[in-house]
């Protein structure tokens, strides 16, 4: 799969999470609605109200299977609009969706929600993960633990932080100083909990030294998502405002990371979301792109490529404007 691939030609579907769950490949996508809300930094006309599970056992060739709306913000107790990002996991024979959700008093947090069954429907717990804030949680299993990572700016609230505590006037680093990190955390063993605090996850310039937050090209900004290959550890992520997937390698979950270089290039529509899995032989990247929608930022559509490896482990860049 040398040019990138629709998904899901009927719904409007983004940020997408994808796990190798009972012998087939399942998508857990955030869902795009039209809301009718001006667009704005915030994100607050990215409305979504529901997530989708989808599956397939050929992702070239074969078509995916929709199994309904899986989780619906009206069913988990503790909401208040904006079911952003989401991402799964499986322990024990029991299937977790980790979602990102504004409560009552539009302060995002990140939820739980549990099910028998990867194609769902999920249970939400009665309240978020305690000591949870901002969004776009991914999680990563290793040798049985799972890690956490979180966090985006702007809308996603992320500046509002420091040390795992609001702060009183949320604010960004001055431009020299070192950019907000994404967030990384252990779970706990019931899948249910943090079992631990927070930290940095770090990205290194090649000196060695963080990178600041006026280095909008390679800074984190959102959409953390990590994977493993050639026993090294990637981090990728979106840097928002200047639309590139970045990526940076390290030797173990939590970091320090070296950045590395660019992933995909800016696409068309102001997001870039997106993650990375390994099916059948084959490594792929799923993300969006507002081309279906003829360029509306806040409705989009899921897609993949066939991502590929240099030698030496660095990624090969993709044009975010192929077709």
């Amino acid at each position: 799969m040398k040019t990138p691939k629709y998904l899901v030609p009927d719904l409007y579907t983004a940020d997408p999470a994808v796990h190798f769950f009972n012998g087939k490949l399942f998508i857990y996508p955030s869902h795009d609605v039209e809301s009718g809300i001006p667009e704005n930094d915030n994100g607050d006309h990215f409305d979504m109200r529901d997530y989708h599970a989808f599956s397939t056992d050929d992702i070239e060739n074969g078509t995916l299977t929709d199994h309904g709306v899986v989780l619906d913000v009206k069913s988990i107790p503790w909401s208040g609009r904006q079911l952003w990002d989401s991402d799964a996991a499986q322990k024990d024979g029991k299937f977790y969706i980790y979602f990102s959700l504004k409560d009552r008093n539009d302060v995002f947090h990140i939820g739980v929600a549990v099910s028998d069954k990867p194609e769902g429907p999920f249970v939400a717990e009665d309240a978020p993960i305690k000591g949870s804030y901002s969004i776009d949680p991914c999680v990563y299993e290793e040798d049985g633990s799972h890690y956490m990572y979180f966090g985006g700016l702007w809308g996603g609230q992320l500046q509002r932080y420091r040390d795992n505590k609001a702060i009183e006037c949320g604010h960004e680093p001055a431009d020299n100083e070192p950019a907000l990190c994404s967030k990384v955390v252990k779970i706990s063993s019931n899948m249910l909990e943090f079992a631990e605090e927070p930290r940095d996850l770090l990205i290194l310039d090649e000196n060695g030294e963080p990178l600041k937050a006026g280095d909008h090209d390679r800074r984190f900004f959102e959409a953390s998502w990590m994977h493993k290959y050639n026993g090294k550890y990637y981090f990728s992520y979106s840097t928002g405002n200047t639309h590139f997937l970045c990526y940076a390698i390290g030797d173990n979950p939590y970091g320090p990371f070296t950045y590395q270089g660019v992933i995909l290039t800016p696409v068309v529509g102001w997001t870039t979301h997106h993650c990375i899995a390994e099916f059948k032989g084959k490594w792929y990247l799923f993300h969006h792109d507002s081309r279906p929608s003829g360029g509306r930022t806040w409705l989009r559509s899921l897609k993949v490529v066939e991502l590929e490896y240099n030698s030496d482990g660095t990624i090969k860049t993709i044009d975010g404007l192929m077709e």
